[in-house]
């Protein structure tokens, strides 16, 4: 069986992340759920994603990711991203509410799953500019507002890097 690690390495979309982010969460924490829905849209560079209590929704924010994905970094880097922001709105959707904890949380999961140095840990460590510096000193360009909508994240092969 190969490390977890590695599946992420091989991840190609959201969902084979969010599977990982769900299994990584479901072994730490012990709770699972399903029927999540993740909407991409154009939001302020200080709000990565965010899901509003009570609903099924994740928004991601497609100008970081676009900004991620279309810089040298690796895949490994790019993967690990997205699953450090899927796991923190994975986690807020469980329940978790108070910041502090929730990213406690992410970094308990993200070290459980990966080794120290792993970019995902890292990120939950010290935040995603650790591994993405041009988020937080480049300016977000102004974009169009619509907001594309992955449905059933659980399923779809929506690829993030176009």
């Amino acid at each position: 069986m190969s490390s977890m690690a590695d599946r992420l390495d091989q991840c190609k979309n959201f969902s084979d992340i969010f599977e990982l982010v769900k299994i990584s969460a479901e072994r730490t924490l012990g709770r699972r759920r399903a029927g999540l829905m993740l909407y991409l849209a154009r939001l302020p560079k200080q709000i990565g994603a965010f899901h509003s209590v009570g609903t099924n929704g994740i928004v991601m924010n497609r100008t970081m990711l676009d900004m991620v994905t279309h810089g040298t970094h690796s895949l490994r880097e790019i993967n690990s991203y997205v699953y450090s922001i899927l796991l923190h709105e994975y986690l807020h959707a469980l329940g978790y509410i108070e910041e502090p904890e929730v990213r406690r949380l992410v970094h308990d999961v993200s070290l459980e799953a990966f080794s120290p140095g792993h970019p995902a840990t890292q990120m939950a460590l010290s935040g995603p500019a650790v591994l993405f510096p041009e988020i937080i000193s480049s300016d977000v360009p102004s974009g169009p507002s619509d907001v594309e909508v992955i449905p059933d994240l659980e399923r779809n092969s929506q690829k993030y890097i176009s």
